[in-house]
């Protein structure tokens, strides 16, 4: 069977240094006894490395001329090819509800996506490797201070360890990408409760870094704001945040804050928002 075409709209690049293909596949052995799911498999150049490991290897596929090509070439494979959209799945029937590795090249388009696919299943995947876009790579294994540590940093690392394993240039792929690709691995640490309200974390976090310029102070109004509303809503008065917002840390821009900082944050924002 001819060649899959690459198409653009999927984001597909497909990557042709096989040597580069064993080293990503190889990144799944952290965790060498649980199954695999690879997404965006294509023409399974990863895959043909999988499927050597002494495992489950399941493979999901949004292209049907991919998933044609897999079926025709890895006959092994065929009861664990998976024609769906992997942003849509319902992933906990993935495996029968078993963990798994997560690993791929990802397509580019959708690569923030995925992250935040694996964080809502945080505790089904506790080891995420692959192939993304360097700056985005980036973007998750910065730490506080650094001009690339932003929203993904801060919600990945509050459940993963994050390695910066290595960099892949344009001229591996078919058609060569604008940018650089970064192989990653994330290892889930021994977080089990963050310690605060999980969807004020993610509220606080998004709003602070979406007005990254701007100290805390001025960044963190709009959650204060959505507060008060709600509170307007349940009858009850809105409260003046100026002594709140007079604290030390309020003079901070939010990439200065570690993990442990966004948290303590967090916890004060809810004390400091409760009406009941």
């Amino acid at each position: 069977m001819r060649s899959v075409k690459p198409k653009k709209f999927l984001g597909q690049h497909f990557l042709k240094d096989l040597s580069i293909a064993k080293d990503i596949a190889d990144t799944v052995d952290a965790y060498p006894d649980i199954p695999v799911l690879e997404v965006g498999p294509g023409m399974g150049v990863m895959t043909q490395f999988l499927i050597q490991k002494p495992r489950t290897i399941k493979v999901v596929e949004i292209d049907f001329e991919s998933v044609e090509y897999l079926r025709k070439n890895f006959p092994q494979l065929e009861e664990n090819i998976i024609e769906d959209d992997f942003l849509k799945m319902h992933l906990e029937k993935t495996f029968e509800g078993q963990p798994f590795v997560l690993t791929g090249n990802y397509p580019y388009n959708i690569s923030s996506q995925i992250s935040f696919k694996m964080l809502d299943y945080k505790d089904l995947i506790p080891c995420c490797t692959g192939m993304i876009q360097k700056e985005v790579a980036e973007r998750i294994a910065a730490g506080p201070g650094s001009k690339t540590y932003g929203i993904l940093s801060v919600l990945i690392q509050a459940w993963y360890s994050v390695e910066y394993l290595f960099t892949v240039h344009e001229h591996v792929f078919n058609p060569p990408p604008k940018v650089k690709s970064a192989v990653i691995r994330m290892t889930r640490n021994s977080t089990t409760d963050l310690g605060c309200n999980e969807r004020l974390f993610k509220q606080v976090v998004k709003s602070t870094f979406n007005q990254r310029r701007k100290t805390l102070r001025n960044s963190i109004r709009p959650v204060l704001a959505d507060a008060d509303n709600k509170a307007l809503q349940g009858g009850f008065t809105p409260k003046d945040h100026s002594h709140f917002l007079s604290q030390e840390i309020f003079n901070k821009r939010p990439e200065q804050l570690s993990v442990a900082d966004f948290i303590q944050l967090t916890n004060a924002v809810e004390e400091e928002t409760a009406y009941a």
